[in-house]
């Protein structure tokens, strides 16, 4: 796992350098075609020109090589892009060199360029390489420097810019190919040393993550078999509970039936809870769903028939506009009914007797929104972005109703992401508020290859 994270970052890294190779090139072709058309400097345009062609196609080349690599999800050798890299940094230097012979040798300024290019290459090589490229470098601009200095090869002066005749004084030549090869080592130390601890924090970050995720599963594998156990035995009790509340066993006085149904209702309670946290656990455990297309349409009704007992009780009127092109969608039919129902439980529980919900579903092309509104107590300020934690109820939902998990919009929040989908909700202009889900109508594009 260390190992892909690791490569899928240097692949980032490959792209990122491409990515700096086409800035590099357009800047190349704005700085010469305005030292040659405002600042009047004699140049080899036709040349400059060319390595400026020769950087873009050579660009395009390299991007498709890393697309190569990383086609169709494919986990590439880290040594591969490793060797892509390193040839992409040790060519940026030749190139950068010939420019530069091209343009006044030791005399220009942009000898300074190989500076960024140190710092590149102690960004995404380690040390040893990166010394290495900082050699090279070295190497290529004192080959140049001392070349030009015997007569080997041409100097191509930047008439118009720059006093000639620097590169034939020794002691600007051999004093600046020392600092040139300093200032470069110094780069890649100071560069290399900062990228290593930041290396190692990210590494005991991603290594810190894994453990949290280790510790969160066993949590949930705990946690799964407690409230199975639990489960059982409570089913048990509310089972003999059941049969003394019916009087199967025989008549009850008052105070007998009182404690007896009390009872009763609190088991079924903790049934209730236990049964969604079970839910929950194991959603969160497996990650896997049951998916197939189904009809959305009659997976509302059946939500809305699931609250019908509460918001009758309540006199809460309770309608429905759901576009005539809303059919079938691909999902797991029995979790987003599931989900549904959470929120319209969740709003007939804090909505006041004779009070108002609207189930509103939209279809907006690839997707499908429902919306669940009403005219309840809202949401308190401050708690919009928590409620669909697990456990967690808002300020004003604890005042409204002592009794409640926290679980059923956490449970509602799982459902809508793992079916890639996004909830949310707001609080109404005037009263009440609007819990919104969005899920997509179809299988996502690898799914659908499969069917």
């Amino acid at each position: 796992m260390e190992t892909f994270l690791q490569t899928t970052n240097l692949v980032k890294r490959a792209y990122w350098l491409v990515r700096l190779r086409w800035i590099a090139t357009a800047g190349l072709v704005i700085a010469v075609f305005f030292a040659s058309e405002v600042l009047k400097v004699k140049l080899p345009m036709p040349k400059l020109y060319f390595f400026a062609g020769i950087l873009t196609v050579y660009n395009f080349l390299l991007f498709d090589l890393l697309r190569y690599f990383t086609w169709g999800d494919k986990e590439p050798s880290r040594k591969a892009v490793n060797r892509i890299i390193t040839f992409q940094i040790s060519l940026d230097l030749v190139i950068l060199t010939t420019i530069l012979h091209l343009s006044g040798g030791i005399e220009n300024p942009f000898f300074l360029f190989f500076v960024f290019h140190m710092i590149i290459a102690s960004i995404l090589l380690s040390r040893l390489q990166s010394y290495l490229e900082a050699t090279f470098a070295v190497f290529l601009f004192g080959l140049l420097v001392l070349l030009e200095y015997y007569g080997v090869i041409a100097h191509h002066p930047l008439e118009g810019f720059a006093a000639h005749g620097f590169y034939r004084s020794g002691s600007f030549v051999f004093g600046t190919i020392l600092v040139f090869s300093a200032t470069l080592f110094l780069v890649v130390y100071m560069t290399s040393s900062i990228s290593l601890q930041l290396q190692k924090q990210q590494d005991s970050y991603e290594q810190a993550n894994l453990q949290l995720r280790e510790k969160d599963r066993l949590k949930n594998e705990y946690v799964l078999r407690l409230t199975h156990d639990i489960r059982g035995h409570l089913a048990a009790i509310q089972s003999c509970l059941s049969i003394v509340d019916s009087r199967m066993v025989g008549p009850l006085n008052e105070k007998q039936e009182n404690l007896v149904h009390r009872s009763y209702k609190r088991a079924a309670k903790c049934m209730a809870f236990i049964t969604s946290l079970l839910k929950l656990t194991r959603m969160k455990l497996t990650g896997q769903l049951e998916m197939g297309n189904f009809s959305l349409r009659k997976s509302v009704f059946n939500a809305m028939a699931a609250v019908q007992d509460r918001v009758v009780k309540k006199s809460i009127d309770v309608s429905y506009e759901i576009d005539e092109t809303v059919d079938e969608i691909y999902g797991e039919s029995v979790l987003i009914e599931e989900a549904l129902a959470n929120l319209l439980f969740n709003a007939a529980r804090y909505t006041p007797g004779n009070g108002a919900i609207v189930v509103k579903v939209k279809d907006l092309g690839d997707e499908v929104m429902i919306e669940v509104s009403d005219t309840g107590i809202g949401i308190s300020q401050g708690d919009t972005d928590r409620i669909f934690e697990e456990f967690y109820r808002a300020e004003n939902a604890r005042k409204t109703e002592r009794d409640g998990t926290g679980l059923g919009l956490s449970i509602a929040r799982q459902v809508v992401q793992r079916h890639g989908g996004r909830i949310w909700a707001q609080n109404n202009q005037t009263i009440g508020s609007t819990f919104s889900m969005v899920l997509p109508k179809n299988a996502p594009k690898e799914q659908q290859a499969q069917l």
